[in-house]
């Protein structure tokens, strides 16, 4: 391992319990700092509400002693759920904003990363907490270990939550993107990185400043590309991960995951070309009214399945591989910090 991995290992890794809640809520007061958490949600009416439920009662509401509540503002952002995702967040204390609601002169595109980027117009905290929809037996330690850091460590920027992922009886057999695509590419190609635990986890905390100067993939390549780019912007040492403990959620099967990893390696295979130091703007283009769209693209991929007669059908998938830009180009997000 690099010595500059190992130095950072050191310096940039901790517990959730590292900084009890009263500690962070002191930092809040000091510093001033807002705090939002977004939960991106895709049908996701099983698990949504108990997350809601605990951040609500356990983080944003006044503490007792302090006066005050660590998390100011929750949102969940539907992506056009079909079930009742957003009615069950709204009753568990949610605002529940939908995709289609935010800059909607901008055609909306399906994944995760893209209901990400529109989170930022539609939040206002100065520490944006993501935090994924599907999670069971949630802890309010993915919120505080991830938030902490920025609170009290001025040169953070941008922290990953690291966990164990069960998977059936292996304690860490989750996580099968990361093992076989994610991690290798770091390694290959920015071995700064090697030391990030859990590159694709959904749970991370960043400075909106930070966050709004980055290009967003707009599919399941949004966590590899946020972190390769911060790295690229703002340096190793801005960057932090945290140990929360478990994470159990919903596991794909092998072909959502084959997609997933298509995503993931176009994005970094977009990274490999444009080599460090490019503008951020993930090739971004114009439309007719000047406002920069994003770079355009989708990935092909073909997998197989058996058909009725018992031979192997083709089944061919277009992966969306476009990017968001940074939202600090687009107009309407200008005008909204100004106006603020």
């Amino acid at each position: 391992m690099l010595d500059e991995v190992g130095h950072w290992l050191r310096r940039r890794s901790w517990r959730a319990a590292d900084r009890p809640l009263e500690a962070l809520l002191a930092a809040k007061r000091r510093t001033g700092t807002t705090v939002s958490v977004v939960l991106p949600a895709l049908n996701e009416e099983a698990t949504v509400g108990d997350i809601v439920s605990v951040i609500r009662r356990e983080l944003a509401s006044p503490h007792p002693g302090a006066g005050s509540a660590l998390v100011d503002e929750l949102v969940v952002m539907d992506s056009g759920s079909t079930d009742r995702t957003g009615e069950v967040a709204a009753a568990a204390g949610a605002t529940v904003v939908h995709r289609d609601e935010v800059l909607p002169r901008v055609p909306a595109r399906h994944g995760k990363g893209e209901v990400l980027w529109r989170s930022l117009m539609a939040t206002r905290g100065d520490i944006v907490c993501f935090v994924d929809a599907d999670l069971r037996e949630f802890s309010p330690d993915f919120v505080t270990g991830i938030v902490g850091p920025l609170l009290t460590e001025p040169e953070v920027q941008l922290v990953k939550a690291m966990y164990d992922r069960p998977l059936r009886d292996s304690p860490g057999g989750g996580g099968r993107v990361t093992e076989l695509v994610a991690r290798p590419l770091l390694n290959l190609h920015w071995p700064r990185l090697a030391g990030i635990v859990q590159p694709l986890g959904g749970e991370y905390a960043a400075r909106r400043s930070l966050l709004e100067r980055l290009p967003f993939p707009v599919g399941y390549g949004v966590e590899l590309g946020l972190l390769v780019d911060a790295l690229d912007l703002v340096g190793l040492d801005a960057l932090a991960q945290v140990d929360v403990g478990v994470r159990l959620h919903r596991n794909q099967d092998g072909q959502a995951l084959g997609r997933m990893a298509t995503a993931i390696y176009a994005t970094a295979e977009r990274r490999i070309a444009r080599g460090p130091g490019a503008d951020g703007h993930g090739g971004a283009r114009r439309d007719a009214d000047g406002l920069l769209t994003g770079r355009s693209g989708v990935t092909p991929l073909t997998q197989f399945e058996r058909g009725e007669e018992g031979s192997f059908v083709p089944r061919s998938h277009l992966v969306d591989a476009e990017e968001r830009p940074p939202m600090c180009t687009v107009p309407e997000y200008g005008r909204r910090r100004v106006a603020a």
